[in-house]
């Protein structure tokens, strides 16, 4: 018979605040020399409360993994990602070398992911971590996500499209997209593709919508979240968030020997970068910010603006109406501070097992590669027309003399799979956590934007922004800048936002039966707009 997960909890929860309240006063205090300890009751009852977690994990239904097939279609894996191993001329990766891989990433062994042959000096990103288990939280392979979309897929092409508009677009400013021609070009092209999953006003692709994430709480206002706007309040010190820009129409790996030199892992190039920071106005910026930053850098800054702004908890969070006592360590500062860094690193070993064991889906710079090749005469890909015909891939033809994919960071992407998006899973579960903890309908006061010159901040005038929409806007940026990058496809974003959702959602259920308050738990919004309660 299987167990409902929620009521397991409810039921857990509610006994264990139960025992806590009926426990006498004197319960853990200082007892005489011979008599038994105190801790002895106190250390049972932990271990019943790890088991009861981990139980509760056990109980859940046994994921069903799939994935898009193209490994077993393709041959030799020039399909799948391949960044770092040796390339043979033609773009493709050396097939012993990424049979190698493969075998070792399906075993698991040690001493076989040792002995992958690399193709220059940068090494593969951690692949063992796909392995790794944790203490919290679900067990990485827990966590189910749809398969990316197929190498040959209508949709694939349709995210490559996407890509080469985004890539055009990184130096027009956010504000002038309703009145900028090669957004409007941007616009008419998408609309044109048979397969395009992005967020549309009235069943088109507009300014007010092109490249937003597609997440009913990300839609309003300006397309940057105040979160990455507003001073951080690193207390006591005021840290204006302007940052370093690189160069305005300095893209890379647009040619096909620095492309493979890049593809085969060697070293690369810093990028040049303009003489003065400045607040994030267009989409180079954005992908800058993601090119630097710590994992969960954004939204601890958005933990302590929330705190600094004096923004409300969520109605159901213990302590708002005690006459004798606050939160701190539960249900408090530091305990959301901690649970923001702590969901993040959960959320990214569920990320790795995607990326390793399951997907190791190809990145953007790769498939674009294979477009190139295709166009140019050099090599056969099953590649849908709708890239081969679009106007983006005429316009990247016509800007950079091929059809790779221009990148926003010299060494291009990192050297571990595309789906998902680590920057995306840490996203959602960061941001999911903070919704849980704060009222979403707090209206954020004196929202401000960026003057036209990213100097300094002025007066936002326009609706009012809440902090449940502000969040989930900074979660679409975050993912979504990473494609202003190049280095990451629109569905690496969405599904890594979805999936870290659902680990933060676990790491809430556990938090819950693990304090002591009576607590009627977190209600929180999803990004899919459904209300909840954990």
């Amino acid at each position: 018979m299987s167990i409902d997960r929620r009521r397991f909890f409810r039921n857990t929860a509610h006994l264990f605040a139960l025992s806590a309240l009926t426990r006498p006063v004197g319960a853990f205090a200082a007892t005489p020399a011979k008599a038994a300890s105190p801790y002895a009751g106190r250390r049972k009852e932990a271990l019943e409360r790890r088991i009861a977690a981990a139980r509760a994990e056990l109980d859940r239904e046994l994921p069903r993994h799939r994935t898009n097939g193209d490994e077993k279609l393709h041959d030799p894996r020039w399909s799948c990602f391949s960044k770092g191993l040796p390339h043979e001329t033609d773009g493709q990766p050396a097939k012993a070398a990424a049979e190698h891989l493969w075998r070792a990433m399906n075993s698991g062994d040690t001493a076989s992911l040792e002995t992958v042959p690399l193709g220059g000096y940068i090494k593969l990103s951690n692949p063992q971590a796909a392995y790794a288990f944790d203490l919290i939280g679900p067990d990485a392979a827990q966590p189910e996500i749809p398969p990316p979309p197929a190498f040959s897929s209508a949709e694939n092409a349709g995210e490559l499209v996407e890509l080469y508009w985004k890539s055009l677009a990184r130096d027009v400013p956010f504000d002038r997209y309703a009145s900028d021609p090669l957004i409007a070009r941007a616009c008419r092209d998408l609309n044109a593709l048979s397969t395009f999953k992005g967020l549309r006003d009235n069943g088109a692709i507009t300014p007010a919508t092109v490249f937003r994430g597609g997440f009913p709480g990300g839609r309003g206002g300006p397309y940057v979240s105040q979160f990455l706007w507003r001073d951080l309040p690193w207390t006591p010190i005021r840290v204006p968030q302007k940052i370093r820009i690189a160069a305005a129409g300095k893209d890379y790996l647009t040619r096909w020997d620095d492309w493979l030199n890049i593809e085969n892992g060697n070293v690369y190039p810093v990028n040049d970068y303009e003489t003065k920071p400045r607040y994030i106005v267009t989409g180079r910026d954005l992908a800058e910010y993601v090119h630097r930053d710590f994992t969960y850098q954004a939204f601890l800054g958005a933990a302590l603006m929330l705190f600094r702004m004096s923004a409300p908890l969520d109605g159901g969070i213990p302590y708002q109406y005690s006459i004798s006592q606050s939160g701190f360590v539960t249900f408090g500062a530091s305990d959301i501070l901690s649970l923001v860094a702590s969901v993040s690193n959960v959320a990214l070993k569920a990320t790795w097992y995607q990326k390793w064991v399951l997907h190791r889906r190809v990145r953007p710079e790769e498939f674009a590669a294979r477009v190139h090749q295709q166009v140019t005469g050099g090599a056969s890909y099953p590649i849908h027309a709708d890239v081969l015909n679009s106007a983006a891939a005429s316009a990247i033809k016509e800007s950079s003399g091929g059809y790779l994919l221009p990148q926003s960071y010299p060494e291009g992407a990192p050297l571990h799979p595309a789906y998902p998006a680590g920057h995306a899973v840490i996203a959602g579960a960061c941001v999911t956590v903070l919704k849980a903890c704060f009222a979403e309908s707090f209206v954020i006061p004196n929202p401000q934007v960026p003057s036209e010159d990213g100097s300094q901040l002025v007066r936002y005038n326009g609706p009012e922004l809440n902090i449940g929409s502000e969040l989930d806007k900074l979660a679409e940026n975050i993912a979504m800048a990473r494609n202003f990058a190049g280095v990451h496809w629109r569905s690496d974003g969405i599904e890594g936002i979805r999936l870290g959702e659902d680990v933060a959602i676990a790491i809430l259920r556990e938090t819950r039966a693990m304090n002591r308050e009576i607590f009627s738990g977190f209600a929180l919004t999803k990004f899919d707009g459904t209300r909840i309660t954990v």
